[in-house]
């Protein structure tokens, strides 16, 4: 199977410039592995603190040292739709170990904040840093030495990528991860946006619109609409770190709970002790990387991704750039129709064919690597079968090899768009992405003066007050990591989106997020340098006009070069935004992060240094 030339090509550029890094990062997980797992290097006093809470039969297989014992890092919460179904999985996994002669222990609990809660709200400023404080839980939990390989569980936004990042860190873990699946189909989210809006123009009132968010979130599991949680799922699988098929099945299902047992029971045969050793590190490099931004690109994945992508790279020694994602959405066709980019949700996708038809056509199109070592199988051939219970037996068979809804889900021959839904902006006024899967060509070019506001709520102030009812590029400015944790401004939507169906022009420009929801406004979201370290958007004046062209890559304020250089850059005062709801303990955070095109990552550079000689002690 050939891969495309374009794809081979990033591949290799993306693993010459990691070179370096690369290799310092194989040799600590080299290092790690050779230190041990290891109860065996664990003293007396340590291994008796380890077991002390476990049963006379887990503590006697503990002690024999030659069977495998798993670590179980979890997001469970009982507050949050897409945690909850985890409550169950560790007692599940642990039965399925001692079934096979093994252990599990429940190593640590991470934390899992919902943006669809905090949304426009204080606490969506702890958002993304949320991502590498559960990094660092996912280490604290593995920290102990007690395992031989490690269940992730995890499944939204910020949850997946730190899970990843600690994942990598312990790369010398063999590790699966294990979703939770998503709630079955409720209020269609067409249908949803609707009384959004309407209640936007002041057409309905409160009650009619809880009364639909409410048929829309309904029961446990992950939303429906695919935005940055399903597309979590679809890039672990399509890296080979889910069981195949595992990403969209729904919680509380026989199947579901089979595919659990069976995420246990793999784990143990990719032990050491299991004797089909695979560890992490060995399963995630370029290949890997580049699976994922292809399997997002083509699907209309979240523009959230452009952030964790790069951290997680970044975690296993591989230096992606937004260059990359350009590159490979030139030829990588956009092959589905989920909402926000249709009117189906994953629900409507998995049964039009799923994860296997999909793998399947971006393999044949060689548009994907298909020799990545994976959780399952051999590579990630694999990856287009589809599980089943027969007499009560997981089994896997073929997926279907054709579509079966063309309105949601097509074959690489007859795909929606020749183009990926994600794109990188360029400009005077920095570099930035845009999400334009969902954004009508008719829309994709704006030309328009400048609304300027530094907090969210403003606009709903110059909406309700009509100040907008014009062609208008809105400017939400000091969003940035560094200045307020870079919160999503998915609130913004529904007035956007009134303004452009009365046939203004509009366009949205910030250097914070707008989250895997982003609709059918046009979005130049991420900018950066960002506005609180002086970046170009701090430059724009009220009324200056800005062009967004999404089909070009261009965004620029139309000001004369001489008048833009001279320009001071303006500044406020962000205490407003630092202080409250737990913000102020983040303020380290801010201090040490990164700029969004470097992941906006706390702990930046890991192995991004000088490689040292082979036999150095300091590496």
């Amino acid at each position: 199977m050939t891969v495309h030339r374009t794809v081979a090509n990033v591949t290799r550029r993306i693993r010459e410039r990691s070179s370096e890094r690369r290799a310092l990062y194989e040799r600590h997980m080299q290092d790690q592995h050779r230190q041990g797992v290891h109860r065996g290097e664990l003293s007396c006093g340590n291994l008796a603190h380890g077991f002390a809470a476990c049963g006379t039969e887990d503590k006697n297989r503990l002690k024999l040292m030659n069977s495998a014992n798993l670590g179980i890092v979890s997001s469970y919460n009982d507050m949050l739709s897409a945690h909850q179904p985890l409550a169950p999985f560790p007692e599940m996994i642990k039965e399925a170990a001692r079934a096979m002669g093994s252990t599990a222990q429940f190593a640590g609990g991470v934390p899992a904040m919902c943006d669809g809660v905090t949304q426009g709200q204080p606490g969506m400023e702890l958002s993304l840093f949320s991502r590498d404080n559960i990094a660092m839980a996912t280490g604290v939990a593995l920290s102990h030495n007690m395992f031989d390989a490690a269940l992730y569980l995890g499944i939204c936004d910020k949850i997946v990528p730190g899970l990843f990042i600690g994942a990598a860190r312990f790369g010398h873990l063999p590790a699966i991860f294990v979703p939770g699946g998503p709630m079955t189909s409720g209020l269609p989210n067409s249908e949803k946006a609707r009384v959004r809006q309407l209640y936007t123009e002041g057409k309905v009132g409160r009650e009619e619109l809880l009364e639909a968010e409410s048929q829309s979130y309904h029961s446990p599991g992950t939303c429906t609409f695919y935005g940055t949680a399903n597309s979590n799922q679809l890039m672990m699988e399509i890296m080979g770190l889910h069981l195949p098929g595992a990403s969209f099945v729904n919680p509380g299902t026989p199947l579901r709970e089979a595919l659990t047992r069976h995420a246990a029971e793999q784990a143990i045969r990719n032990s050491e002790p299991g004797g089909n050793y695979r560890p992490f590190w060995q399963q995630i490099d370029e290949k890997a990387i580049v699976n994922a931004v292809v399997g997002l690109l083509a699907s209309g994945g979240s523009t959230n991704h452009t952030l964790h992508l790069v951290a997680m790279a970044g975690a296993a020694g591989l230096t992606l750039t937004w260059d990359d994602f350009t590159e490979l959405s030139a030829v990588t066709p956009s092959l589905t129709r989920i909402y926000p980019n249709g009117q189906a949700d994953v629900n409507h996708f998995q049964a039009a064919g799923g994860m296997s038809f999909l793998i399947r056509e971006l393999l044949e199109a060689g548009l994907i690597h298909a020799d990545i070592p994976c959780v399952f199988g051999g590579d990630l051939s694999d990856y287009t079968k589809e599980p089943f219970l027969e007499d009560g037996q997981l089994v896997w068979r073929e997926g279907p090899t054709q579509s079966m809804d063309l309105d949601v889900l097509r074959p690489v021959a007859e795909p929606f768009s020749p183009t990926g839904g994600l794109t990188v902006l360029d400009g005077n006024l920095g570099r930035g992405v845009i999400k334009v899967s969902a954004v009508k060509p008719e829309h994709r070019v704006v030309e328009a003066p400048v609304r300027l506001f530094s907090d969210q709520n403003e606009l709903k102030a110059a909406f309700d007050g009509g100040e907008l009812e014009r062609d208008v590029v809105v400017v939400v400015r000091f969003q940035g990591p560094r200045a307020n944790g870079m919160p999503e401004l998915h609130k913004l939507t529904p007035y956007l989106g009134v303004l452009q169906d009365r046939g203004y022009k509009v366009a949205l420009v910030t250097d914070g997020r707008m989250s895997g929801a982003s609709g059918k406004v046009p979005a130049a979201i991420h900018l950066t340098p960002e506005a609180v370290d002086g970046g170009p958007l701090a430059k724009l004046r009220e009324g200056d006009v800005v062009r967004l062209d999404a089909d070009k890559g261009e965004l620029r304020a139309v000001v004369d070069d001489d008048e833009w250089q001279a320009r001071d850059a303006a500044a406020i005062d962000l205490d407003t935004y630092r202080y409250g709801m737990g913000r102020e303990l983040f303020a380290g955070f801010r201090h040490l992060v990164s700029g969004a095109e470097e992941g906006a990552a706390t702990f930046g550079g890991f192995e991004a240094q000088e490689l040292p000689p082979q036999g150095d002690d300091r590496a």
